[in-house]
């Protein structure tokens, strides 16, 4: 099917697909990660590795996934991706054994790796007028894809599966699988030959937008990851350890609207630096509202954390079809997460390296700031103003 023909309600959708497969089979361990880690006896190194080796894997991966897009295409490039999650998702619980958990859960962070870069070119490609809102549409699929895994592993799955972790893997990768037939048998095909060119793969690195989306997206992720990380810990360090899920699920719920706000008003925040600012400057009043020993202001600031964090990663992830031609956004695309991804994994190590260090809880929340102020820096670059005009079908 032809990218041209294909009506857009089916580019949307398989958007919105793609994004949820990216999610729900990272965001079903934690519900079982307790079981995981007493069958297996994990410790905590352990536990915290295999909770952080997706993310990292996003920034190690994303150059080879921008190479192997290069080579076939972003449409072959999704359908292989998606197929690798799937996959390895259902292979997490084989056994069940430590090293074969670690090893599929590897493999699977190569998977969504070379799928995240293959989406803003296929955006590029399907929805040339509408990159905001397919943007949008498909970061929804991504928080859709989070809340799924987190909230319906326990109560619904679970029982299914005969409180069996490892077949709840299986389970989760079922839905994705299908998906990757869905996927190759609807997908649109842009113009010409699907990965038929030789491309450049490399983030061009002398590029100073590379590095400065880079660090948008990575001080976003930071909010989110660090807030996420040392929420737990903090609330027990400072006596309310009745807020832990309330305010985790107010983070991971405040992610919602921010898609819903930008699919509405994509034509005056896309591309544009106010918004990337104010979403900065709106993180850093996050934390100072959360550090309130008050239950309405700690539940206010983790729903302010998520949203702001969510509404940052759609703003980003609609820059690469904007600021670079149709050839290099995969390449932008890459070095993008690459830089953003390594910042978001070092800077909470660096929040709990200052908390370790000072024996203040409050202090490990400087993972967050830094993220927000990486945004307000790196966002108010006069060249991510800069975005050409979207092209027209």
């Amino acid at each position: 099917m032809h990218s041209r023909t294909a009506p857009a309600w089916l580019r949307h959708a398989l958007l919105w697909l793609a994004g949820i497969d990216l999610r729900v089979t990272v965001l079903a361990l934690p519900p079982v990660l307790p079981l995981v880690r007493d069958q297996l006896h994990l410790n905590e190194k352990a536990v915290a590795a295999l909770t952080g080796l997706p993310v990292l894997l996003l920034a190690a991966a994303a150059i080879p996934g921008s190479l192997l897009i290069a080579r076939v295409g972003a449409r072959r490039a999704l359908v292989i991706g998606l197929l690798v999650v799937a996959l390895s998702s259902g292979l997490r619980g084989l056994g069940p054994a430590a090293a074969l958990l670690f090893a599929m859960t590897f493999v699977m962070g190569i998977g969504i790796s070379i799928v995240q870069p293959a989406v803003p070119t296929l955006v590029n490609q399907w929805l040339p007028r509408s990159i905001g809102l397919a943007t949008a549409i498909y970061t929804n699929g991504l928080l859709i894809g989070e809340a799924l895994g987190a909230a319906l592993t326990l109560p619904l799955v679970m029982p299914l599966v005969g409180g069996s972790w490892p077949r709840s893997f299986a389970f989760w990768a079922l839905p994705v699988l299908i998906s990757v037939l869905v996927v190759a048998w609807l997908a649109p095909r842009a113009s010409g030959t699907d990965g038929g060119a030789r491309l450049a793969w490399m983030p061009n690195w002398r590029d100073a937008r590379t590095w400065q989306v880079g660090l948008v997206q990575g001080g976003g992720s930071a909010v989110y990851f660090g807030a996420n990380a040392f929420i737990p810990g903090y609330l027990h360090a400072v006596g309310h350890p009745h807020l832990v899920g309330p305010c985790l699920t107010a983070l991971n719920v405040g992610q919602l609207p921010s898609s819903l706000i930008v699919a509405l008003t994509a034509d005056r925040v896309i591309g544009r630096r106010l918004p990337i600012i104010a979403a900065g400057v709106f993180s850093l009043i996050a934390l100072a509202v959360f550090l309130v020993p008050a239950t309405g202001a700690m539940l206010l600031g983790a729903g302010l954390f998520g949203f702001c964090a969510a509404f940052i990663l759609v703003l980003t992830l609609a820059l690469p079809p904007l600021l670079a031609e149709a050839h290099d956004v995969h390449r932008l695309s890459a070095g993008m997460f690459a830089i953003g991804y390594t910042y978001a994994f070092a800077l909470p190590l660096l929040g709990g390296a200052a908390w370790d260090a000072s024996r203040l809880a409050p202090t490990a929340f400087i993972s967050v700031a830094l993220g927000a102020a990486s945004v307000i820096i790196a966002g108010s670059a006069r060249s991510l103003g800069a975005c050409r005009s979207m092209p027209r079908v």
